[in-house]
């Protein structure tokens, strides 16, 4: 019984090895073996837009640490974390106790130092009325002289000293610069705060922000900068507000580059066109930035178009053959690509090498269904995170790139 049953299993793994292994044994199976089915598509009419992907932050266009000029306590903070506040409305006061008994001290010293004076001048006035009718030496005249402007000398300082003080006074009071919100406020009232002129910048007592106007901080790629111009549109959608969209304004790009999560690329400020209260600080914004487009032009899948030794070719089917056909490519996405002439519309092309045909040169950088095959482009993507771009080298194929190629 053992017996019949290992000859059993050995028919079954048999059995199972001539199906998968031996395709002429398959039930349905048409024709030879090693004929193998060319995958193919049909050249169409449509539209083609170049559009780099970004992902950036929202920030605030102004925002300020609002620190103390001097030392001192906080007395009053009648704002507090989400608070609108208009320009030069109080943000917060200091204690002016010991400024304001400075300030008493200052204007009592400033009236001795005028009474000063006046005993100096009576006393030089008639010292010169004297030494003119030669009644007292030169001597005596010229200390005259000098006390007076000793005491004068002494009423300047003591009037330099308190507009010190006011100044200081005028310090404990701060004030909004603009119509604001505040973001933060670490400081509660009673807390000790040092000046902006000290220690480490001074006490951060709370930051304040502009919210009507914000603007995106992106990183976009080296490879595709060279293209963007202040002034040019941007579409955003922000991810927290699940339908929003938004238009904005590229207002500048860094004229250096700087590497972010990994990239090499270049700062971009986008000014952001709000009209939704529901977008925050802080938010992610996905920005699409339209490049190059083409309407109503033939177009094939990216796969489609071959390259060998800097020449771009497809593959077109003539009943059972396949034609070998240069063409001029154009703008493409991430998933066509124009094609400028050598096909028309409704031509069939392969996106595969058909078996028996030799295969693009590897080593003129030519190889079916790779991206690298379009102009400038090279097989990369880069992932979508805040800062960085998403994109792909079959998005780099546009006119510019092409005229290049057309000269070869």
């Amino acid at each position: 019984m053992k017996k019949w049953i290992i000859i059993a299993l050995i028919a079954v793994a048999g059995g199972y090895w001539g199906w998968t292994k031996l395709p002429g044994l398959k039930l349905g199976s048409l024709g030879n073996a090693d004929e193998k089915k060319v995958p193919t598509a049909t050249a169409t009419v449509t539209n083609v837009q170049f559009i780099i992907s970004a992902a950036g932050e929202i920030v605030p266009a102004e925002q300020v640490s609002v620190r103390p000029e001097i030392n001192g306590r906080i007395q009053d903070l009648p704002v507090d974390i989400g608070d609108a506040v208009k320009r030069a409305d109080i943000l917060f006061t200091l204690e002016d106790k010991e400024l304001q008994t400075e300030k008493a001290s200052r204007l009592t010293e400033i009236e001795g130092a005028k009474l000063q004076v006046d005993r100096s001048l009576r006393n030089f006035q008639r010292s010169e009325q004297l030494f003119n009718s030669k009644l007292i030496s030169q001597e005596l005249f010229e200390d005259t002289k000098t006390e007076y402007e000793l005491a004068r000398n002494s009423l300047e300082r003591a009037q330099k000293a308190l507009s010190i003080v006011d100044e200081k006074l005028t310090k404990t009071r701060i004030m909004a610069p603009f119509d604001c919100t505040v973001l933060t406020r670490p400081i509660s009232v009673g807390q000790a705060v040092s000046g902006s002129g000290g220690f480490n910048s001074g006490t951060e007592v709370m930051t304040i922000a502009n919210l009507h106007d914000m603007i995106i901080n992106a990183h976009i790629n080296q490879a595709d900068v060279t293209r963007l111009k202040a002034g040019k549109e941007v579409e955003i959608e922000v991810e927290a507000v699940a339908g929003l969209k938004l238009k904005g304004i590229i207002e500048r790009v860094a004229p250096q580059a700087t590497i972010k999560n990994g990239i090499k690329g270049f700062a971009v400020r986008i000014q952001l066109e709000l009209g939704e209260s529901k977008v925050k600080p802080g938010m992610t914004a996905n920005i699409s930035i339209p490049l190059d487009s083409a309407n109503n032009v033939v177009t094939v899948p990216l796969a489609a178009v071959f390259t060998e030794q800097n020449e771009r070719y497809v593959l077109v089917k003539k009943e059972e053959q396949f034609e070998k056909r240069p063409v001029q490519i154009g703008v493409a996405d991430f998933f066509v690509v124009e094609i400028q002439s050598g096909l028309a519309a409704g031509d069939v092309v392969a996106l595969e090498q058909p078996p028996g045909m030799a295969p693009p040169s590897k080593e003129k950088g030519g190889n079916a269904l790779m991206a690298s095959a379009l102009p400038g482009g090279s097989p990369r993507k880069t992932n979508s995170v805040a800062g960085g771009t998403n994109r792909t080298a079959a998005a780099l194929a546009s006119p510019a790139t092409t005229n290049a190629a057309k000269g070869k």
